[in-house]
């Protein structure tokens, strides 16, 4: 069987720990998308983890994870990541690479950085990983395959005429440093090196992998509202965050994927630039920036304060439809015990009318936000094990989300250990 786990709103769900946990029960995992900058943070027995490239399933030794064709690979930082938890105690997880990934290279970083720097007030709030100008070139047919590395012959001709048309831009559009094409090609030669190991048709070994029935997981990153064709555009990521793009970057057929999990937080919150209709600011939004998460809301990857705000019923049900979820894992419920009452964003003002729908970016960013107040529940939940013991507000806080999005509730998340989950029907 085959189930996809996604993110409903902006990113930062808290899709790790759920992922970690359904690895338990699953015998592959697969990266479908994306690169390292996101981060899925993890706590077990091994300690506490900010996971970027690996999938959250290689804390199992049971399980195989996969690098699949849709993924921006950074070869150094994967090594990098694989050593980091080896050291810290973790067995040597069981890795196979896309033949078909395409590689991300030390100039995709450097170019997401000088535009940034070129756009300057303008910019789009990138992670400066690499990520736009890999999946930009990705598409204009000029990236560099796994597969490609193997052909000494057309890796050097290759990296000969990148170099020529890289050059040209930083030259003229940044006024940067020139790529040396020797050492561009050198680089490539020390990637086939590190990766030699780890490759393999993953499209050949995830179908025998169905016909045998075994248990995979599809683990997206980020969520649907940063999705290039149905997220808040131009503010989303360059690789597409939906269930459906998980048959594509795993390389399986679309009918195979009969369960999505989409990962909702109890409040919301985001990290970089983008339109967002309850966010909350000052005192309030720092309070719930400060007890959210685990050690405070702050990007896996960047470090960076998320921007918080209450819980948003337009945009999760929206985004919830665009997953295609079939049930809902809400997380860090745990957080908002702390509040006299809880806001619920119901409906988006626009122009004096109000609506239920997620309007296109250009209609958001004129949106204000229509709140239905709940009482809060005002006590800690964390250690409780069964539903049934929840505060009664609280437990009517989880029944008007489900409600309002239209997609059963079936994991609770109150804390954020592994084992701090409440199943529910």
């Amino acid at each position: 069987m085959v189930r996809a786990i996604v993110g409903a709103n902006w990113g930062d769900e808290g899709k790790g720990k759920i992922t970690d946990m359904l690895g338990e029960v699953s015998d592959i995992i697969v990266r479908f998308q994306g690169g390292s900058n996101a981060g899925h943070t993890i706590i077990n027995k091994y300690g506490k983890f900010a996971l970027h490239l690996l999938p959250s399933g290689v804390f199992y030794n049971h399980t195989t994870s996969i690098i699949g064709n849709g993924v921006a690979l950074n070869i150094p930082y994967l090594l990098k990541e694989i050593q980091g938890i080896v050291e810290r105690g973790v067995p040597a997880p069981k890795i196979l690479v896309s033949d078909r990934a395409q590689i991300m290279m030390p100039y995709h970083v450097l170019f997401d950085q000088y535009e940034e720097e070129r756009l300057g007030k303008a910019s789009f709030g990138s992670t400066k990983s690499g990520i736009a100008p890999f999946y930009s070139d990705k598409y204009a047919k000029i990236g560099f395959q796994v597969s490609e590395l193997f052909d000494t012959e057309l890796l050097r001709e290759k990296a000969d005429r990148v170099c020529d048309m890289k050059n040209i831009m930083l030259e003229h559009m940044y006024h940067k440093p020139l790529l040396d094409k020797e050492e561009l090609y050198q680089t490539l030669l020390s990637y086939r090196d590190m990766i030699a190991p780890y490759v393999c048709d993953t499209g050949v070994f995830l179908h025998e992998a169905i016909k045998a029935g075994r248990n995979i997981l599809l683990e997206g990153q980020l969520g649907a509202l940063k999705d290039p064709d149905f997220g808040i555009y131009p503010m989303v990521t360059s690789s597409s965050t939906l269930a459906a793009y998980g048959a594509i970057g795993a390389g399986i057929p679309p009918y195979e994927i009969k369960d999505i999990i989409a990962v909702v937080k109890a409040y919301s919150s985001a990290v970089g630039a983008g339109e967002f209709v309850s966010e909350i600011f000052g005192e309030e939004a720092d309070e719930l920036r400060r007890r959210g998460g685990d050690g405070g809301e702050y990007g896996a990857t960047t470090g960076r304060p998320r921007r918080m705000g209450w819980f948003d019923a337009v945009a999760t049900r929206y985004g919830c439809r665009m997953q295609g979820a079939t049930e809902v894992a809400l997380t860090v419920l745990d957080v908002l015990g702390y509040l006299d009452e809880l806001p619920v964003c119901v409906g988006y003002e626009i122009d004096g009318t109000v609506t239920k729908e997620f309007p296109v970016t250009a209609k958001l960013k004129k949106a204000k936000p229509v709140y239905e107040v709940l009482p809060g529940w005002k006590s800690e939940i964390r250690g409780i094990k069964s539903y049934a013991e929840l505060p009664e507000n609280c437990r009517k806080y989880i029944e008007f989300i489900e409600k309002e999005i239209e997609v059963p509730v079936t994991l609770v998340s109150n804390g954020p250990g592994r084992e701090e989950i409440i199943r529910r029907g």
